[in-house]
């Protein structure tokens, strides 16, 4: 009734997957969504202008233009004719318009259209050719960098001394 889709039954709704999970429990501030990866439940269409939070504990696509906060447990996407001014949290966001503010997820990935302006704070990141970021990137985890010992430099010996002309003390 209303558009219900009757072909699927109640007791094992659809799962559609945006994005992949990514070692869910080292994201920065980020909850994992619970059992698979939720669907797209919000989607903010291309004619649309919101200002203000976004709350959600599923998924949620922005096509149009969105001002404000955005905190969902879900999985983001930005579509191509998006433009979004926020700070954003998400499990997993995927960039092909225009983001400006922070971005704390467990994985972002920028499309060849996508253009960020502002800080990184990740556990995954994927920037396809073509996509444009500007901020600094954070990645969570404490991984050490590795020891390494300056190249050893010869002590530089005569030409003469090479070719056997010179006689070495």
């Amino acid at each position: 009734m209303f558009g219900r889709d009757r072909s699927t039954p109640a007791s094992q709704p659809a799962q559609q997957s945006y994005g992949s999970q990514v070692n869910a429990a080292q994201a920065p501030n980020v909850s994992p969504p619970v059992g698979p990866t939720p669907k797209l439940e919000t989607v903010i269409g291309p004619n649309c202008r919101i200002t203000g939070t976004l709350q959600s504990d599923g998924g949620a696509r922005i096509e149009g233009i969105f001002e404000g906060t955005i905190q969902i447990t879900g999985n983001l996407v930005v579509a191509e004719s998006a433009r979004v001014i926020a700070e954003i949290q998400a499990y997993n966001v995927t960039i092909s318009g225009q983001v400006k503010g922070n971005i704390t997820a467990n994985r972002v990935e920028i499309t060849e259209t996508g253009k960020v302006w502002g800080d990184l704070n990740v556990n995954s990141m994927l920037l396809h050719e073509g996509a444009y970021l500007r901020g600094n990137t954070n990645m969570a985890g404490d991984v050490e960098p590795p020891a390494f010992e300056p190249p050893r430099i010869a002590a530089p010996r005569p030409v003469a001394a090479i070719e056997g002309e010179v006689e070495e003390p």
